[in-house]
Parts: structure tokens; sequence; C-alpha cells
């Protein structure tokens, strides 16, 4: 009988052990299920808030581009009728400063560049005031134009003495924007 007795208590401390692994298991799952659901809705929320910024950025960047007048843009029916009227609107901005157009040309799109831009170098002799004059009215006036490089230099290699408003020779890299228009 005791024997038996040691049995029946062995036995009930066996299950009472079993009883308390498979309760761990479960706590242990449980808990581990709990933390994969909270991080689920971490990321969730993070991916609904990124979904919103790229979309509202999105709508600013088409609300911006709307916001911009027609006369900010070059109208023409190609890229090269766009490059020519860029071109004559140069020369019309360096005469009046009375400046010497040397020479004007389109350059080819950049990698970089988006389909509707229009690159131009154009070379021009000028004093100071009338240089600060010109880039003021390419950088405030419409069509809008960007200045993308400009190089300045003295002609005949700086030998030049020191005058108050020395002619120089100024290359500019301008880059314009345009819609196609209809013919």
């Amino acid at each position: 009988m005791i024997r038996a007795d040691r049995e029946v208590l062995a036995s009930i401390g066996l299950f009472g052990v079993l009883l308390v692994v498979c309760a761990s298991a479960a706590g242990f799952s449980l808990q581990a299920r709990y933390s994969a659901a909270r991080e689920f809705n971490m990321r969730s929320e993070l991916l609904t808030r990124f979904e919103t910024s790229a979309a509202e950025h999105k709508n600013a960047r088409t609300r911006s581009s709307e916001v911009a007048p027609a006369e900010a843009f070059l109208g023409a029916a190609t890229p090269a009728l766009a490059g020519a009227q860029l071109q004559s609107y140069l020369q019309q901005v360096t005469n009046r400063q009375q400046a010497t157009l040397i020479s004007s040309g389109i350059e080819p799109a950049r990698h970089e560049d988006q389909p509707d831009s229009i690159r131009v170098q154009v070379t021009f002799d000028a004093g100071l005031q009338a240089l600060q004059a010109v880039l003021y009215q390419l950088e405030s006036g419409t069509p809008y134009v960007f200045v993308d490089s400009l190089m300045i230099q003295l002609p005949g290699g700086g030998a030049q003495r020191a005058v108050e408003d020395p002619l120089l020779r100024i290359t500019l890299g301008l880059r314009a924007l345009w819609r196609r228009e209809n013919a």
C-alpha cells in the first residue's frame, strides 16, 4: 500500500510538473503573440503615416506646379522651338542692358532633367552693373529661367587696368521650363 501511495504521489507530482510546463508554454506563446501583434500594429501605423505623408507630398508638388502662371513657361510646339524662343528672350534681355551677345546655343538635356526642361548656354560681354541687371531679369522675370552655372572672365586675359565697371565676358548655363502648345 505504501508502494501504491508512492506511485500515486509520483504520478500526481509528475502530472503537476507537466501541467506547469504546459501552462508556461501557453503563457510564453500568448506573450509572443501579443508582442508580435503590438509590433504589427506599430508598423502598420508607421506605414499609414508614411503613405499619408507621401500622398500629401505628391499633392503639394502637384499644387505647386499648378500655382505657376502660364507666362512662367515657354510655350511652343516642340523643344527646339522652345529653345529658339528662350534664345530670343535672352537676346532681348541682354540688348536692354547694352550687353553684347556673343553666342547662344541649345544644350542637350541632362540625365537628371525633367522632360519639360530646355537648356541654353549663352555668352555675352557686359559690365558688372549690366550683369547684375541681366541676372535679376532672368531670375525674377517670366518665363522662369534658372541660372545653373556662371563663368566670368576678363577679355584679353585680365590685362585690363582697374576700372569702375570693367567689361566682362560672361558665360551662363540656363534652364527654363516649357509647355507644349498646339501649333
